[in-house]
């Protein structure tokens, strides 16, 4: 027979991966669209006279979405967190449930590089960008590649 919890103790639901219940609230307010770097990339680019679908799949059989999406020039735009795609730079391995952690972002990192590859050979122009980077340095990259696309010019 097992033991029910004392009254009032966070009890993890089913399948859970959060280690307390501070830990899961904290995780499921993250959001997954509209974050701070992509508003601001995104009110950059649609400055600078560029119009772009939001949270789009850029190939329809794709489960995968991306960010900034151009579907004429064929240009998927990715701003990947620093945690949740594993940046060189900032990421750090949590303390607690490591080998979940570490799969997770693993799994991210390669379904990552899954996107690229078949975009690419879909003939797409795949840009990413760590959340920390400046919005005016990405905004520029991306004006020049859109534009460039549009024009017919190969980008490098």
């Amino acid at each position: 027979m097992s033991k029910s919890p004392s009254p009032g103790a966070w009890v993890a639901p089913d399948g859970s991966w959060a280690s307390s219940a501070a830990n899961r609230k904290s995780m499921l307010g993250n959001r997954n669209r509209d974050t701070s770097p992509e508003l601001a990339l995104r009110s950059l680019v649609h400055a600078a006279g560029l119009r772009y679908r939001v949270a789009a799949k850029p190939l329809r059989e794709m489960r995968r979405t991306a960010d900034l999406v151009f579907r004429p020039a064929k240009v998927a735009v990715f701003i990947d967190g620093c945690y949740w795609h594993g940046c060189p730079e900032h990421f750090v391995m949590p303390k607690t449930n490591t080998d979940y952690w570490q799969g997770k972002i693993g799994r991210n990192v390669a379904r990552d590089r899954d996107t690229d590859h078949r975009l690419e050979e879909a003939g797409w122009v795949v840009l990413r960008f760590w959340e920390h980077e400046p919005p005016e340095d990405c905004a520029g990259v991306v004006c020049d590649v859109v534009t460039a696309r549009r024009s017919g010019r190969s980008v490098a």
